[in-house]
């Protein structure tokens, strides 16, 4: 299909509705569980899914605790660039993630890994460091969830092949949680 502005649209509507509804509630249920209990919440990702990984984090530290007057424990793995580059100069780029988890995640904490393929190897290795060391996983996920789906305690799939479609989705996550915890009205005009 050719692009133009209503193919686009009409892409997200159709996926839209393929969008399965409890793995969502599911994914809101273990962010807000992790916000309830004081842990910490890790995103990481490369590429627009490092920026959606950052955005997340942007918007849940600030407008959750404006909101709730509560503090919301969020780091983004892919905010350091001195400590990405030293990991990947020093030990290798697959590392960049799981050392830093393994020097600041705790047992409990919540790990979302944000991926269109699920194959990226740091992520992988992410995924499984937190694993090792008694994180709960959460995949932000496209395609068909990759390597990483099964590596995941949970994961939420956008089922479409075209990346842009998956970030786009994979943001709208960021908000969902935001307004969620926020306890925002969703307003359409």
């Amino acid at each position: 299909m050719k692009f133009n502005i209503e193919n686009y649209l009409e892409s997200h509507r159709r996926l839209s509705e393929k969008l399965d509804r409890t793995e969502i509630r599911d994914a809101l249920s273990m962010v807000e569980m992790a916000f309830n209990n004081g842990q910490k919440v890790f995103t990481l990702g490369n590429g627009g899914s490092a920026s959606t990984a950052s955005h997340y984090i942007t918007d849940w530290n600030k407008m959750i605790n404006l909101a709730t007057k509560k503090k919301f424990r969020g780091i983004c793995l892919c905010d350091n660039i001195g400590l990405i580059t030293a990991y990947a100069n020093d030990i290798s780029y697959d590392h960049v993630f799981a050392g830093q988890l393994e020097a600041m995640a705790d047992d409990g904490d919540l790990v979302i890994a944000v991926s269109g393929s699920g194959n990226s190897p740091n992520v992988l290795k992410a995924l499984e460091t937190a694993k090792k060391m008694g994180c709960v996983s959460l995949g932000i996920l496209g395609y068909d969830g990759g390597k990483a789906n099964s590596l995941c305690d949970h994961s939420v799939v956008v089922p479409s092949f075209d990346m842009q479609l998956c970030e786009d989705v994979h943001l709208q996550f960021g908000h969902l949680v935001m307004k969620h915890l926020c306890g925002d009205d969703i307003v359409c005009d």
